[in-house]
């Protein structure tokens, strides 16, 4: 029998009750100079703040839990990092063992925290295609399950326990969401986003790279529309196609998709960085980038949510990121 969004988004909260005390429950932050710029108030989850660094470890440790106490002695899992990352941290609180796949182009601060948490990484090729058929092989020798970083329904329901806390610190604060921004990689975190936010009136936008926009053709098509990821900062939002499981939860609630390119994600970056003073990785910074693109209300000011996914990067991006460009050096220079 198929279940009901609503029956769903019981799941999401089931795991939030689960997962308090067990993840952080990360600050919501928030900046004048940000609300300008928007043209809405906007209120930022800083999951770049959470265990491991991202809000992967909500879904990885729930899903890793659930398959402890189901007797099994080892996971396998692959990623462009940050869930492998939460997986190996999962794993090494539950006592099982961990191998993670990444690509041989992964971020070594990624491959660095995965092996010191303990886990196997093995590498696989650049595509999302090479990792799968590697993990499955792997799981096949060894009988340990792979927990998928987005077609899976725990994990989908752990990373939507970040969306449910903003939007409960938000009505707590007296400034309900109306909008709630998040970045989509494989669509395991906007569509925990929409089951949620399921009957409060939300609306959820995905925010995808140009070029990696599996999602919003996919909505487009009606079906699941693979891509062949473009190059870009946002290394973990460049899975070639939406899973099978996020696109049969956001085709009929997401309010839409905001297609971001580079300059959009690098401004949002330094926002981050220098209004907020926090550091958060590309691929959680196109979350602003993507609320900067929505439409202000005219008629009153909005709030919007925003996820910020993660924050590891590697320090020479961030010292490229921030480095004066051209245009600013010259606006100083007739300045003064």
């Amino acid at each position: 029998m198929t279940r009901t969004v609503g029956q769903v988004r019981a799941d999401v909260e089931e795991a939030s009750r689960w997962l308090a005390g067990r993840v952080v429950r990360t600050p919501v932050l928030r900046s004048p100079v940000i609300d300008e710029r928007a043209g809405a108030r906007v209120l930022l989850k800083a999951e770049n703040l959470q265990n491991g660094g991202s809000y992967k470890m909500r879904g990885a440790l729930r899903a890793v839990g659930r398959l402890a106490v189901a007797g099994h002695t080892g996971v396998i899992a692959q990623s462009t990092g940050n869930h492998a990352v939460a997986v190996a941290l999962a794993a090494r609180q539950h006592g099982l063992a961990a191998t993670v796949v990444l690509p041989v182009d992964a971020a070594s601060t990624k491959v660095g925290r995965a092996r010191a948490a303990g886990a196997r990484v093995v590498f696989a090729g650049t595509s999302v295609e090479e990792r799968v058929a590697v993990a499955n092989g792997l799981s096949d020798e060894s009988g340990h399950p792979v927990v998928d970083a987005y077609d899976h329904p725990d994990v989908i329901a752990g990373q939507g326990t970040a969306s449910l806390e903003l939007i409960e610190d938000a009505e707590r604060a007296g400034t309900p969401l109306d909008a709630l921004v998040v970045p989509v990689g494989g669509g395991g975190g906007v569509a925990g986003a929409c089951l949620a936010a399921a009957g409060s009136g939300i609306e959820v936008y995905g925010v995808e790279p140009v070029g990696c926009d599996s999602l919003a053709r996919s909505l487009a098509a009606g079906v699941r529309v693979p891509v062949a990821p473009a190059p870009t900062i946002a290394d973990g939002l460049r899975p070639s196609c939406v899973g099978e499981l996020p696109f049969a939860i956001v085709r009929d609630t997401l309010r839409g998709v905001v297609r971001v390119d580079d300059d959009e994600i690098a401004v949002a970056f330094r926002l981050i960085l220098t209004e907020l003073k926090v550091l958060a990785e590309p691929s959680g910074a196109a979350g602003l980038a993507g609320a900067l693109r929505l439409p202000p209300d005219r008629d009153r000011q909005r709030t919007v949510g925003v996820v910020l996914t993660g924050g590891n990067v590697e320090e020479a991006l961030v010292a490229r990121l921030m480095a004066p460009r051209s245009a600013d050096l010259a606006e100083e220079g007739a300045a003064a």
